[in-house]
């Protein structure tokens, strides 16, 4: 019989910022073990962080509060739990090799016919999952490499972005947009408990998690490769998967990458050829960015070999060489990453005679207008506050992820069709009423601008164009919130990182 769970205060009531910080502490002492690579104090730290009850609520709190999944159900049926399930759950945490199987569902992808699969683990393993976590991250951490930057504490899109744009301004290059195929769904099982070396009972429990099987409506399937999306320690053990491929890739062409260098620049040195290869990975997609075409080709042989060791493949539908300045083979100037376009553009005005735009792609421009025109057909009976409401967070999440590009021109064209979008979302609901009427109606002056949709009390649609483009500093190398650098840190996240808090970090 469990002991019951020792606390202070109630759920509600519990100091979680000194929880953080005292799970933090902990954290930080791994990763140091790591990066030092003492392995048995890695372990051993990593047992002590397992049993700690900071951890084990903090787990809970990930995975019943915090989470987006948090209200949706694995097998056994349970969710949203209450303070006093959260309690228990947290008391009788512990991490054993059973676990249940994921419950398999198929969501849509954006704008596309074909579905990804999900797999939803009950809450009892996905705070088991969460408590894995935060003893692995930190020792990997430690190891990753400086340019991946999917599913890492303090690394965003934006630092992609930014180490693409500081790779390319100085020369053209080829580019290999590759995509892997079903990464998460086709990660062989022993490749990777192989890779994650850790202590064997910790060993045990995830390959459970991996074995654990799916269940779709009646049917029971064997779990043969694959970490279920869904999971909270699947983008993790994703990462551990494909850790090495920069690493590797720049090792294995080392001598072509050496003999261009001293062929085309008269320089020499392994490690500056090295540098001029230029991998970004995020998550299962990544680019590889070199002057020669045929380095990239080597490049693209090597990363296939490389995956298979992992059960892995390139997507032959979504993989190809593109050039940043020039057509080939007819393809399209530039690449697509991660909703940006990056293309380098002509000019006479410029030493080097071209300037390199990063940009919000097409596709999303075009997503994000079929968003606005699809809401307001939806809420064309619907009030003119509860529209503002609706559209708001759209139009500023989707500005903010894109104003640390060259966005300015972008902005005000949506803005446009918004504007123009708007204004027939008016004459549609009252087309008996002249135009006068309708803008006295909807639209009033604001700071010089009298088109603004707005109610009589003051309530008004944000622009696109209101929201000041920046540019984004990236990440330093191998930084880390594990680093322990709190200067650094509290500089670069201001108020996310107020006590250390690694759960608003990740």
């Amino acid at each position: 019989m469990s002991q019951p769970l020792v606390v202070r205060y109630k759920w509600d009531e519990i100091d979680w910022r000194k929880l953080e910080r005292s799970v933090f502490k902990l954290q930080k002492r791994i990763y140091q073990a790591s990066k030092s690579g003492d392995g048995k104090r890695v372990h051993r730290l990593q047992k002590l962080l397992l049993k700690s009850k900071s951890a084990k609520l903090l787990a809970v709190r990930r995975v019943t509060q915090l989470n987006q999944g948090k209200k949706t159900a694995g097998i056994d049926g349970v969710k949203s739990l209450s303070p006093t399930q959260r309690l228990k759950l947290a008391n009788d945490l512990r991490l054993d090799e059973k676990s249940k199987p994921v419950r398999r569902i198929w969501i849509p992808k954006p704008w596309k016919t074909e579905k990804r699969p999900l797999g939803i683990p009950i809450m009892a393993d996905r705070a088991k999952q969460a408590l894995a976590k935060l003893v692995l991250e930190p020792e990997w951490e430690a190891k990753f490499e400086p340019n991946s930057y999917g599913f890492r504490p303090a690394r965003s899109c934006q630092d992609a972005q930014q180490a693409i744009f500081t790779a390319v301004p100085k020369k053209n290059v080829y580019v290999l947009d590759a995509d892997i195929k079903g990464c998460f769904d086709n990660i062989d099982h022993g490749a990777l408990l192989k890779k994650l070396n850790t202590y064997p009972k910790l060993r045990r429990v995830i390959r459970g998690w991996l074995k654990a099987g799916i269940l779709e409506g009646e049917i029971f399937q064997k779990s043969r490769a694959g970490t279920p999306q869904g999971g909270v320690i699947s983008p993790l053990l994703a990462n551990i998967a494909l850790h090495g491929l920069e690493y590797e890739t720049k090792q294995a062409l080392g001598d072509e990458l050496f003999n261009y260098l001293k062929s085309s620049r008269g320089q020499a040195g392994r490690k500056r050829s090295q540098m001029n290869l230029c991998i970004v990975r995020y998550a299962d997609d990544f680019v590889i960015m070199h002057e020669s075409r045929e380095i990239i080709e080597k490049a693209k042989e090597f990363v296939q070999q490389w995956l298979k060791q992992m059960g892995l493949q390139l997507s032959e539908t979504k993989t190809r060489i593109t050039h940043t300045l020039k057509s080939t083979d007819g393809s399209e100037i530039g690449f697509k990453f991660l909703g940006f376009w990056v293309r380098q553009y002509p000019v006479r005005c410029r030493k080097r005679g071209y300037v390199t735009l990063i940009k919000p792609s097409p596709e999303g421009q075009r997503r994000h207008m079929e968003i606005i025109r699809k809401t307001l057909k939806q809420k064309l009976a619907a009030e003119q506050e509860e529209v503002i409401n609706q559209l708001n967070p759209v139009i500023q999440g989707w500005s903010n992820y894109y104003r640390h590009s060259v966005a300015s021109a972008i902005f005000s064209k949506i803005d446009d069709y918004m504007f123009h979008r708007l204004w027939n979302w008016a004459c549609q609901r009252h087309p008996t009423k002249g135009v006068e009427w309708v803008k006295r109606k909807y639209f009033r002056r604001y700071e010089g601008n009298c088109w603004r949709f707005r109610t009589h009390d003051g309530k008004m649609l944000n622009l696109h164009s209101e929201t000041h483009i920046r540019r984004h500093i990236k990440i330093q190398g191998i930084r880390t919130p594990f680093d322990g650098d709190t200067e650094y840190w509290t500089k670069r996240l201001g108020k996310k990182f107020v006590g250390n808090n690694m759960m608003r970090c990740a």
